[in-house]
């Protein structure tokens, strides 16, 4: 079964220096209706302003993954960590028993936009940790490239988390098909960040998600401008 959440449904937020819109309940927007899926708790799709971001605040007991799309951003945090990234880079915080951290659109003269992840851990109250991979852009072309997996996995291409779920991303060209196969005890989403596609015939545009339950063979193909989509394998 895929369950579509069209982009037009979605929480929306505009502050004058930050957009966002909230694939999940999130702030000021709540929806019962949409307070997550499986472990998968937020996808904030937010465009910020030149030089503009949030200010220190704290968070745990959350896996929180931050992927740029344009742009770039400054994370500083209490773990002593100051870094600036950009897009085909996947940053990881594991919050725990607590962080306190800042972001900050990295340029002064051009906005961003990145998606903002939030995935509930296994175990509270772990130690803190950061972690930030990058890649060549041309490992998610035509296939899925992993962002993220769970601690103990064996995995090295990922951050690793303290969820059992894999996190994904793919570039799919017009008309370009990508396969994947999903076990029948797992779950997935798939929130489109860039273009359209079609998966299992279901059309997704920029910024629409799909749950997917009891789906065991997934077909996505590039629409007519080519697509980037995230793609989560969740318990």
């Amino acid at each position: 079964m895929i369950t579509l959440r069209p982009s037009k449904d979605r929480g929306h937020a505009d502050l004058g220096w930050i957009e966002s819109y909230y694939t999940f309940s999130f702030a000021g927007y709540h929806d019962p209706a949409h307070m997550g899926f499986r472990a998968l708790r937020v996808i904030n799709d937010d465009r910020i302003a030149p030089g503009r971001g949030f200010g220190a605040h704290a968070h745990r007991d959350m896996e929180i993954l931050t992927y740029v799309i344009e742009g770039g951003l400054t994370h500083r945090d209490s773990m002593g960590q100051i870094q600036t990234f950009g897009p085909n880079t996947i940053q990881l915080m594991s919050a725990g028993t607590g962080v306190i951290h800042s972001e900050f659109n990295a340029y002064a003269d051009k906005p961003g936009r990145f998606l903002q992840i939030w995935i509930e851990p296994e175990r509270e109250d772990v130690e803190p940790s950061y972690q930030q991979i990058s890649y060549d852009p041309a490992e998610k072309r035509g296939r899925l490239r992993l962002l993220a997996a769970p601690r103990g996995s064996g995995q090295t291409e990922g951050a690793l988390m303290n969820q059992n779920a894999y996190v994904y991303t793919a570039e799919l060209a017009a008309g370009e098909t990508l396969r994947q196969s999903l076990t029948p005890d797992r779950h997935a989403w798939v929130q489109v960040a860039t273009g359209s596609l079609t998966l299992n015939g279901q059309e997704l545009n920029e910024g629409d998600g799909a749950a997917l339950d009891e789906e065991t063979a997934l077909t996505f193909t590039g629409g007519p401008a080519g697509a980037e989509f995230l793609f989560f394998d969740l318990p």
